[in-house]
């Protein structure tokens, strides 16, 4: 007789084999008849007209694998040759001409560096890293015809790879420059932007608005990859640098934010006095630790040859260069902070200003403003840095080669988050950066330099390298009680240059009373001149090669002075100089283009991928805050290198109002349509509507990708 129990046995086998039966015919249906199984679809792309991904996921972390997956498509050559130079292989994979890249990627320890902030971050960020990973390698193993042959040599890409990247891009190119460290000199922190936060108080519509507007190059790791990322309790809309998953700017149904490189002392470097073979520390010699590292370089014939050097450190850091006398050590902030993509992640999901300062508050990101608008009506100015606490010295002397003799000047810890200069809801109604000190975010000014550490950031306006496309910022701010978004918009793409306005009368009326008959007649087109880079524009092309040609010589007569903050520097500081140049520039534009009211567009171009187009806009370092950055050509014409890039334009109504542009296009693969094809509407001053909705996507679906 069977018992209870025995009939519970035997009535599950029975289930378990019908079970397996039904699991069977559904997977012989589903390789028949190609039917997806339930739950195996976690993700969708929806790419619209503009090649913008808009990602649906059922979680987290297949909405970072698809993100992976979306910036192969669009950018997977690019990729995967950022990632095996953040390796410090790039030569073993593709000859010597990476090699100065490798030396100084493992110089600086970058990829031992990720890996072990690889095995610091959280069991979820962990997660999410290895699933963008994941993401790559899919989309490679599923359109292998999609990659350069030569590039599928770094696959499989890995979590720690995206971490090296990271630290390669922030840590040793935006706060130091690989050149300048070569050289045992002072680092600037590279890149621009121009970022604006306007209040209810100052807007038209009574709605908080952002315009988002960074200034970089436009090649390489610097290119912005705009995307809209949306998975349970997550929309965000913005771009993040190509290679990086997760957005560095944008918003989301509550708020956003913008950056702007800050002017922030991120890398020291220290002088040391050598001496037996070590370096006196504390008035005794030291010796230096020494690694010694190995590169394989690939020859033309597909051998390999070896490359072996030594790595020194001192008690400050890497030993960059050294002479008989001395070496030079640098040692740079935030490399002891792993936790940036945490922090970036955690800000963007925040729903309110508490929410999104909570994830500032960590300082795992070594530099940038951040500038904050919301739905509430808050506007918010952050000088994020990671400011190391220093017994001595003031801003122009950490910016000097520091004595490294002695733990007097030796830093080991930085400033906390209340320590730095910050601003919520001036009474100005607005908040602004151009790359320039924290004391000018509005005017009149509030934050006062004397109120916080003498080294923390230059002390005034007058340190600003683009002094005059900040005050440019603050003019365009103040000449409007109440600023409409169009408005917004319309000043964004304002070219004038400031430079002209402050000295183009006295140049013209002097080059009229002095000159020779080419200065004389350059004075004339001058004149006529409406002192704007605009593709039409005559008299611009003169006026720039003689301002960038003379600047180096120091322009200007008068400096900037604190009791005219936004009127100075002014005056010609050498009429002879500034007439001789101005002559030999106007012979020159003569020769080359016929006639020295050439337009400007005719001479400066935009070229991206097929795209050949007149520029609109000019240096900043003149004074437009619509920045194009120049070099010469061998068609003895002039292209754009560096400035405007992704550009948001948000207002915070309900539902939020939005325009975006992404000058480049948002793909660098060959054959893709969206190489350049945006270039167009910059040209025109023009900016694109936002598409958020899942129906105005797919009015406007020009593919869609299931995963």
């Amino acid at each position: 007789m069977i018992n209870y129990t025995t009939k519970l046995i035997l009535l599950q086998a029975k289930m378990t084999r019908f079970i397996a039966i039904v699991l069977t015919t559904i997977l012989i249906i589903t390789l028949t008849f190609n039917v997806p199984i339930m739950g195996t679809n976690n993700s969708e792309i929806l790419w619209d007209t503009w090649g913008v991904p808009h990602i649906y996921a059922s979680d987290s972390t297949s909405l970072f694998k698809a993100f992976g997956w979306a910036q192969t498509k669009s950018h997977g050559n690019l990729i995967l040759r950022l990632y095996g130079q953040a390796r410090g292989k790039a030569a073993e994979y593709w000859g010597i001409n990476y090699l100065e890249s490798d030396q100084y990627v493992t110089t600086m320890g970058i990829s031992v560096r990720a890996q072990q902030w690889y095995e610091q971050q959280t069991p979820e960020i962990r997660q999410y890293l290895d699933s963008f990973a994941q993401g790559i390698n899919n989309y490679v193993a599923q359109y292998p015809q999609e990659i350069n042959e030569d590039l599928k040599v770094v696959l499989p890409i890995t979590g720690t790879d995206i971490l090296a990247h990271f630290q390669r891009v922030i840590h040793f190119h935006f706060l130091t420059n690989p050149q300048a460290i070569a050289a045992g000199q002072i680092i600037p922190p590279q890149g621009g932007s121009n970022g604006w936060v306007i209040s209810p108080k100052k807007s038209a519509s009574g709605k908080a608005m952002l315009l988002a507007n960074p200034h970089l190059p436009w090649s390489d790791f610097y290119l912005w990859y705009e995307a809209q990322l949306n998975a349970p309790g997550v929309n965000m809309y913005g771009a993040a640098l190509v290679g990086m998953p997760i957005l560095a700017l944008g918003f989301n149904d509550n708020l956003g934010w913008t950056v702007t490189v800050n002017p922030i002392d991120g890398a020291d470097t220290y002088q040391l006095k050598i001496q037996d073979d070590g370096y006196l520390w504390e008035g005794k010699v030291k010796q230096f630790d020494t690694e010694i590292k190995k590169l394989k370089i690939r020859q033309t014939n597909g051998n390999y040859t070896e490359l072996e050097f030594g790595v020194k450190h001192s008690v400050q850091g890497v030993i960059t260069h050294q002479d008989k006398d001395y070496a030079y050590a640098v040692k740079i902030v935030g490399l002891d902070r792993p936790h940036g993509f945490k922090q970036l992640w955690e800000m963007a999901k925040a729903t309110n200003l508490e929410e999104f300062e909570a994830g500032l508050k960590q300082l795992q990101i070594p530099l940038f403003n951040f500038l904050y608008a919301d739905k509430k009506g808050q506007i918010f100015y952050l000088f994020n840095a990671l400011v190391p606490i220093k017994s001595q010295g003031d801003w122009q002397y950490w910016q000097k080669i520091i004595p490294g003799d002695t733990s007097e000047t030796l830093w080991t810890d930085y400033h906390a988050y209340e320590d730095l200069p910050r601003l919520v809801n001036p009474e100005t109604g607005w908040l602004q950066n151009s790359n320039d000190p924290p004391w000018s975010n509005t005017f009149p000014p509030i934050l006062k330099a004397e109120d916080f550490p003498p080294y923390l950031a230059p002390p005034s306006l007058g340190y600003a390298k683009n002094i005059l496309r900040s005050q440019r910022s603050i003019q365009l701010l103040m000449e409007s009680e109440k600023l409409s978004f169009d408005e917004m918009i319309n000043k964004k793409f304002s070219s004038e240059l400031l430079m002209a306005d402050r000295i183009l009368n006295i140049l013209v009326s002097t080059t009229k009373a002095l000159a020779n008959p080419i200065g004389i007649e350059a004075a004339k087109v001058l004149e006529k001149w409406d002192h704007q880079t605009n593709a039409n524009s005559r008299g611009a092309v003169l006026f720039t090669l003689w301002a960038l040609t003379l600047e180096s010589k120091g322009l200007f007569s008068k400096p900037w002075n604190p009791e005219n903050p936004l009127e100075t520097p002014s005056g010609l500081a050498d009429i002879n100089t500034a007439l001789g140049v101005l002559e030999g520039v106007a012979a020159q534009v003569k020769l080359l283009y016929g006639s020295l009211d050439v337009p400007w567009g005719e001479v400066v171009r935009m070229r991206v991928g097929n795209q050949d187009l007149p520029a609109n806009g000019g240096p900043g370092i003149l004074g437009s805050f619509q920045v194009l950055n120049i070099q010469a050509t061998a068609d003895k014409k002039f292209q754009v290198v560096f400035g405007d890039s992704f550009i948001a334009a948000v207002e915070f109504s309900d539902p939020i109002h939005a325009k975006v542009l992404n000058v480049y296009g948002n793909s660098t693969q060959p054959n893709s349509p969206h190489v350049g094809d945006q270039l167009s509407l910059y040209a025109q001053g023009k900016m694109r509507p936002v598409w958020r909705d899942k129906a105005e996507i797919e009015q406007h679906l020009e593919l869609l990708d299931k995963l």
